[in-house]
């Protein structure tokens, strides 16, 4: 399998989507999604504090990589930040939850409601964009939804943060394959090669 440990909000996770199933599907791998919630495991990650990061390398990192990255992946995305990015994650995360508990095509619903967010400027909390979303990944929506926010998945949604915290994860999307991790959606081609042929460890 390939443990798929992102934010359902992640401009990264959008982009890298497309690819990632296309590598999953040739090494034959199962995707497991592993939605976190973003500023907690970024908040850990950073020592106890959120990240600061000067307007310079915001307007490097998260617009002309973001822009390059779509355009080199073939993924379109908008350039400037969704109007809705701050909304909750929750609701969105849950349904890609529900989604892969019932055996359901959590994979196209992912890459749905990435896109729904970063190719069209939809509200990643909004349940009529969410809505769309599902229906885009051939699914009913409505189960989804109302599943979504029980406790038993918004447990789950916490669990996963959890995880995600645990294991020094540090960023979305990072994917894990068979225990080696690899943070960001440019490492996709060492994700290929790992599912191909693991990488030496590192010297002790």
């Amino acid at each position: 399998m390939i443990e798929y440990f992102y934010s359902v909000h992640s401009a990264f996770a959008w982009i890298g989507a497309n690819r990632l199933q296309e590598i999953a599907d040739q090494a034959g791998r199962r995707i497991v999604h592993r939605p976190f919630d973003f500023i907690p495991v970024i908040t850990a990650a950073n020592g106890g504090t959120y990240l600061d990061i000067s307007a310079e390398r915001m307007k490097y990192f998260f617009g002309r990589e973001i822009d390059r990255w779509a355009e080199m992946r073939d993924q379109p995305c908008i350039h400037t930040r969704p109007v809705f990015h701050d909304e909750p994650q929750n609701l969105a995360a849950g349904m890609v939850l529900a989604a892969q508990t019932a055996g359901q095509d959590v994979n196209g619903l992912s890459r749905e409601i990435l896109g729904m967010h970063w190719r069209d400027d939809g509200n990643i909390n909004g349940r009529d964009d969410l809505t769309r979303a599902a229906k885009a990944a051939d699914l009913d929506p409505d189960p989804l939804i109302l599943a979504a926010l029980t406790p038993d998945v918004q447990a789950q949604f916490r669990a996963y943060t959890e995880e995600a915290i645990q294991r020094s994860v540090f960023g979305s999307p990072t994917y894990v394959v068979d225990g080696d991790m690899f943070y960001g959606q440019d490492h996709l081609e060492m994700v290929e090669r790992a599912l191909q042929r693991p990488f030496r460890p590192s010297p002790a």
